[in-house]
């Protein structure tokens, strides 16, 4: 079936030229439309005219007006002067209507952020979510209290299986990570230590690195990497599909009932874990000094005990509760901030692993300094 439309191109003059347009543009004869329009429109050259010639158009709906209401935008922004010329009073409506006969603007090329500019607007961003954290750690700490008054406003059945999720079932990759930690750190050393003959040594330094630094830190960014991806995943969840405002109606505050359980849970378990990371990689550290270094197993055993301290272990599991701290509070405030859909949810789960990232780090070298201007 024919369109019911026709076109023809006219060359008025040298730099002047008319689509003169006819018969009925509907959105049936879109595609038919915009493809000759296509064809024509290109033999007109910058500093042209190319107006649209209306005056032979019955019906124009408002699909085809938008077709060519685009055509002209796009030719004014080429160079090529184009309007819509001699049109009936109901077409000239539709002209209008569509913006047919408003200037059109240049589109602005998009300049590149300076680096001053980068910078400026990141710290902007990291200040604000900063400030959103320490809201959100206020709204615990108020939480707590009301919990502390009334424990059985607690979600307490929750505990036991965030426990066993965040503890138990992060046990094996725990353990084995700091083994390895302690394994290469000892075959890193085993060589120098060895050339100035103080073999026994490579037990001070894994001893006193693994329960100091080593085995709270790696374990706190293991438990980063699982439990708090996994709770900014699930509040992010919830709180996309509706289920935190149906806690809301029901009376139940999501801080009571979803993010106390969990920093409670990961409080309880990262010490535990944290004193099996430390065995772990005080073993990988024994097993280098044995086989590489000639040493027994009770006198790495018994150097070990000599140098590492009651504070050397208690300073370790200090750190650890703080970061547990940070990973439930971070993880589950970027949950909670999600909106939109699935594509936030991923966004925040990985702005929560990124920033608990960065947090635990400079946690743990603060306290370290703290540490030692205490004197420790």
């Amino acid at each position: 079936m024919p369109p019911a439309f026709t076109i023809a191109h006219v060359q008025t003059s040298a730099d002047q030229g008319e689509l003169r347009i006819g018969g009925r543009l509907t959105l049936a004869d879109a595609g038919p439309l915009w493809t000759e329009l296509r064809r024509l429109e290109t033999s007109a050259a910058k500093g042209q005219a190319l107006d649209f010639e209306m005056s032979a158009v019955e019906r124009i709906d408002g699909a085809a007006m938008a077709l060519l209401a685009s055509l002209r935008a796009e030719l004014h922004r080429r160079g090529v002067k184009s309007e819509f010329v001699a049109a009936g009073e109901r077409v000239q409506r539709i002209i209008h209507l569509y913006g047919g006969d408003n200037v059109v603007a240049r589109l602005r090329r998009r300049r590149p952020l300076r680096t001053l500019d980068q910078l400026g607007r990141a710290t902007v961003a990291a200040l604000h979510e900063l400030k959103l954290v320490l809201a959100f750690f206020g709204q615990m700490v108020v939480s707590g209290a009301g919990i502390a008054r009334s424990p059985r406003s607690a979600n307490w059945r929750e505990l036991p299986s965030t426990m066993e999720r965040s503890g138990a079932d992060a046990l094996p990759i725990v353990v084995v990570i700091n083994f390895l930690v302690g394994l290469a750190m000892a075959f890193q050393a085993a060589e120098q230590l060895a050339r100035f003959g103080a073999n026994i040594l490579v037990a001070d330094l894994i001893g006193i690195s693994v329960t100091r630094e080593l085995g709270p830190l790696m374990t706190a960014i293991v438990i980063c990497g699982r439990s708090g991806a996994a709770f900014a995943a699930e509040l992010g969840s919830m709180e996309v599909n509706g289920e935190i405002d149906a806690l809301h109606t029901m009376g139940i505050g999501p801080m009571r009932y979803l993010v106390l359980p969990r920093t409670l849970a990961l409080i309880l378990v990262m010490p535990m874990l944290t004193v099996l990371a430390d065995l772990a990689g005080v073993l990988g550290g024994m097993i280098v000094g044995v086989w590489s270094l000639d040493l027994t197993v009770l006198g790495y055993l018994h150097q070990t005990a000599r140098v590492v301290t009651i504070w050397d272990v208690s300073s370790g599991l200090v750190k650890s509760v703080v970061f547990a701290l940070a990973i439930s509070l971070i993880a589950c405030q970027q949950g909670l901030s999600a909106s939109g859909g699935a594509e936030d949810v991923g966004r925040r789960t990985t702005s929560a692993v990124v920033v608990t990232l960065f947090a635990l780090i400079l946690i743990d070298a603060v306290a370290t300094v703290l540490f030692r201007l205490a004197g420790q």
